[in-house]
């Protein structure tokens, strides 16, 4: 297994953002925590503190919601029109794309993935999202209603935004999360508190200075870094607050829901996921074996949709085994911003401690390690990349959110596909499912069959900013991205006017 973990050179732009005294946006300042306390931000590959940010509770909590409702009710902003918003959304992607090689090395520095997948995927991925919602903003309409009440009337509906919103982003994709969720709050002409993950908050940090450069004006994104359970808690249950998105693990999920029925806030979740990815005999081998590897492997395999349960038919269980474990020795562990590595860290010491925990509980429990099982190095949060074979139900290591590169493989000799979609189906959450086969008949009737809200064929992990995402069952409510998303972020009203 090749391991590099010597730290690269980090760029000059990155190399002055650090070296700034960090602060947290509130209404267009950058100002110090109301506590005065600061937090520690860790190089998860060499354990190194790169930075220490504000600690902000309660108290910031408050003054951010405060400056988002007045820049919402009397504020610029809210009298821009779509066509402007839209120029100002799309400003973020341009400055994000001039600043793109900055945020790539952040993001692989804060959160420890490949610093070549945060350019590609993450970055570009947030540029793209900027650019499609800014075509949003101009094309939130209400309509004309045909009414069938006795006399003449005159009825229509207006859709406006829902007013000032909490957004709660994870430690797994921090720049494209942060992304996700403020650009179609800004589409709608919401006002943002953001506070993200207190593992990664240096990209959200950053894109504020660009908020601000684009020309955002003061108080309709606000940026306040601390901990979940106090400055996370404190938003959730904000009574000022009119609608909160998270994303994050189920638990926390049911605990923001909680949090909301205060004041009956709007509530979306994008949460946890154990996605099948399911190879049937007549699939492509090859782009099955690479696919289903890259399902688990990409960024350590802490992504929600990861492909955490493999099945495969017995006629191609052996080959499909072995494949991936194959893939997973090739692969180069090291620091994120070596361009030649491609499985970083882990983010953090309690991620690395849950999954060294889950591979115990599946050698306790009977798995079979093809390839892996171990912690990588003698420094930093690496983990081998892991093939469990021979797992079955019962194991917690197929039951439960893993969020490592660990991959449990089981087999299937049933040709009905009814079954097929019940193994795949036999878990709490319904992310994405992935489906590999020739035969499009069944890929089709596989995906009608499968109880998840995303569904690729002969692909895993797929995105795109038009293409709605989100989870059945306990893997969320509402979607992000597409037409779809501007649904929670604005009212419908209805208006009846007697002629």
């Amino acid at each position: 297994m090749n391991i590099a973990v010597r730290k690269p050179l980090l760029g000059s732009a990155l190399s002055g953002f650090l070296g700034q005294t960090r602060k947290i946006l509130i209404d267009g300042k950058w100002v110090q925590a109301q506590s005065g306390q600061t937090f520690e931000v860790e190089d998860p590959a060499t354990q190194e503190i790169i930075a220490h940010v504000p600690l902000g509770d309660k108290a910031d909590i408050n003054l951010a919601v405060a400056a988002a409702r007045r820049a919402f009710e009397t504020g610029p902003w809210a009298r821009l029109s779509p066509g402007e918003r839209s120029r100002l959304i799309w400003k973020l992607g341009d400055l994000l794309e001039k600043h793109a090689d900055e945020f790539a090395e952040l993001e692989a520095l804060d959160n420890g993935k490949p610093v070549t997948n945060a350019r590609k995927g993450d970055v570009q991925g947030s540029i793209e999202m900027f650019r499609y919602m800014a075509g949003w903003a101009t094309r939130l309409n209400g309509e004309t209603i045909q009414v069938s009440s006795p006399g003449n009337w005159h009825a229509y509906t207006l859709r406006e935004p829902v007013g000032v919103v909490g957004q709660i982003i994870p430690w797994n994709f921090p720049l494209m999360m942060a992304a996700w969720k403020l650009a179609p709050a800004l589409a709608a002409g919401c006002t943002i508190v953001l506070k993200p993950a207190e593992q990664t908050p240096l990209s959200a940090l950053r894109f504020g200075e660009l908020i601000q450069e684009a020309g955002i004006p003061d108080g309709v994104v606000n940026i306040v870094t601390g901990f979940g359970e106090t400055a996370g808690a404190a938003l959730a249950e904000h009574p000022d607050v009119d609608k909160v998105a998270f994303t994050g693990s189920t638990e926390v999920g049911k605990i923001i829901v909680r949090a909301a029925s205060g004041n009956l806030k709007r509530v979306s979740l994008e949460l946890g996921g154990k996605s099948p990815a399911i190879v049937f005999p007549d699939a492509d081998l090859d782009l099955a074996i690479a696919g289903t590897a890259d399902a688990i492997f990409y960024n350590q395999g802490q992504c929600c949709t990861a492909g955490s349960r493999l099945f495969a038919h017995k006629s191609v269980y052996d080959k499909i085994v072995a494949g991936v474990a194959s893939a997973a020795g090739k692969l180069k562990i090291g620091h994120g911003l070596d361009p030649s590595v491609n499985l970083g860290p882990l983010v953090s010491k309690e991620q690395h401690e849950r999954v060294k925990g889950f591979l115990e509980s599946g050698r306790k429990e009977g798995a079979e390690v093809v390839t892996g099982g171990k912690t990588a190095g003698n420094q930093g949060y690496f983990v081998e990349p892991t093939v469990l074979a021979g797992t079955n139900r019962d194991m917690r290591v197929v039951r439960e959110e893993i969020f490592g590169p660990v991959v449990c493989v089981q087999s299937f000799d049933d040709d009905s596909l009814d079954s097929v979609a019940k193994f795949a189906n036999d878990t709490e959450y319904g992310l994405q499912a992935s489906v590999w086969t020739r035969n499009l008949k069944v890929a089709h009737m596989m995906a009608r069959k499968i109880k998840a809200g995303t569904i690729c064929i002969n692909t895993h992990n797929y995105g795109d900013p038009a293409w709605p995402f989100g989870g059945y069952k306990q893997s969320g409510w509402g979607r992000e991205m597409g037409r779809e998303v501007m649904e929670h972020y604005t009212e419908t009203k209805s208006v009846a006017a007697r002629l």
